[in-house]
């Protein structure tokens, strides 16, 4: 059986996570994880050796090394394909002695809010619809404390592909799970800062559970080819982390 993954530690989160092009193109997203951003924050920034990030992050050198090579040639086809930027998801846990800076999303981010989440899945007869454009119905779930306190059916009222991204701003949605995506929708859903996961598949309850628990398989470059395939390899989507075991001082 192989070992966990260990959670990498973040000391700050980014004030702004989506950024899009003005030209507003129809492009898919780029994601980095919050750690490939702290990588860039320490590194970049802050000016850190990687020993030092290494250090704070609580991982080894290598790993370090590996998040900030992956997060500049993310960057990089950013800029040049001018793609948008999405920060989002991971496998960390947010240092409990920086949690006094502000932040616009750590209401859903972090355990024991007081303000719950809503979170959205395409929906069809209990499973993950496929095409988010083509969408009828959303299961909307409320989650506080990390938890589901309640769930409702959310129809689309006949709107769709990138239209879909207001009517889901409306009703206070601030992250989505779907399946295939096209690259207008997720510009919309980028810009009215509602975070995506996306190539996801099967059972929305489930996904939902997977997604609590900082498992969730999804696809980061995720694109809708109305075939319901092709959704590439998963990745694990973590972010609900909490506390660093009193490790948190002296970070930066």
């Amino acid at each position: 059986m192989s070992r966990p993954l260990k959670k990498r530690r973040v000391s700050a989160l980014p004030p702004c996570t989506h950024f899009v092009p003005q030209e507003g193109e129809d492009t898919p997203a780029v994601i980095i994880s919050l750690e490939e951003y702290e990588c860039i924050r320490l590194l970049d920034y802050l000016g850190m050796t990687q020993e030092e990030c290494a250090k704070q992050m609580g991982v080894a050198r290598t790993t370090v090394q590996a998040l900030y090579l992956a997060a500049r040639k993310r960057m990089a086809g950013c800029l040049v394909e001018g793609r948008p930027l999405v920060i989002s998801g991971g496998n960390f846990e947010l240092c409990p002695a920086c949690q006094h800076s502000p932040h616009p999303v750590r209401l859903s981010m972090q355990k024991g809010s007081n303000s719950p989440m809503k979170l959205a899945v395409t929906y069809d007869n209990g499973q993950i619809f496929q095409h988010f454009g083509h969408t009828e119905t959303f299961k909307v779930y409320t989650i506080e404390d990390n938890a589901v306190k309640e769930s409702h059916i959310l129809s689309s009222n006949g709107v769709g592909h990138g239209a879909l991204a207001t009517l889901l701003q409306e009703e206070d949605i601030n992250t989505l799970i779907c399946g295939g995506i096209g690259g207008g929708a997720q510009n919309a859903l980028a810009q009215a800062g509602i975070t995506l996961y996306g190539g996801v598949q099967g059972d929305a309850d489930a996904a939902v559970n997977d997604f609590l628990a900082g498992k969730l398989a999804y696809d980061p470059a995720v694109h809708c080819d109305h075939h319901g395939h092709g959704h590439g390899e998963g990745h694990s989507c973590g972010g609900h982390g909490h506390g660093c075991g009193g490790h948190g001082h002296g970070c930066h």
